[in-house]
């Protein structure tokens, strides 16, 4: 019987690096698979569907809902977002690792499903550095970035939940935690 797949779960602020972080991870652990998400909200400038998230409607997401197909979802920022359960599930069932990227509400739903799910936050250098690396994106207005710092202060509160924290105030240095920490769960 084949080896069932390890679920890694990443988290933290918005701004914090995760997508960078993530993006160095997966070019040396070939044997992780990234999951996709659904999202509500619209592509950022480069983003593609199927690569970057699941870009579907309200009505879609809320009827996905309605089925039970999501092994977590939240709202944030007047958006949705979640995994689907059944990608989840065979993906693991084929023996892949897999790595989801998601925001802290989704990440403990997981944990809840699925206990020996490795959760891993990313934290900020600091919540002044944090609000930098946001306003130098310019891609949201005064009221998002508002909102992602007030979020900011929930979620790094909600990490004490999680199995690992890794402070992103060095690239190179917290991608050698995180590819630690990968190494040691697999």
């Amino acid at each position: 019987m084949a080896k069932k797949g390890k679920l890694f779960v990443i988290s933290g602020s918005s701004g914090v690096g995760k997508g960078t972080l993530l993006k160095e991870l997966l070019s040396v652990h070939a044997d992780l698979k990234l999951s996709i998400s659904c999202t509500t909200r619209l592509p950022r400038p480069g983003e593609k569907d199927g690569t970057n998230y699941f870009f579907v409607s309200k009505e879609e997401f809320e009827n996905s809902v309605k089925k039970g197909e999501f092994l977590e979802w939240a709202e944030f920022n007047g958006n949705f977002y979640g995994t689907k359960e059944n990608y989840v599930k065979k993906t693991l069932a084929e023996g892949k690792n897999l790595i989801l990227e998601i925001e802290t509400k989704g990440a403990l739903q997981i944990k809840e499903k699925i206990p020996d799910a490795v959760l891993i936050f990313i934290l900020p250098p600091s919540l002044e550095e944090l609000e930098h690396r946001l306003r130098g994106r310019n891609t949201e207005d005064e009221t998002a970035i508002r909102n992602r710092l007030n979020e900011a202060f929930r979620e790094i509160e909600c990490s004490k939940f999680y199995d690992y924290k890794v402070t992103n105030d060095d690239l190179k240095k917290a991608l050698t935690e995180l590819t630690e920490i990968i190494d040691k769960n697999i």
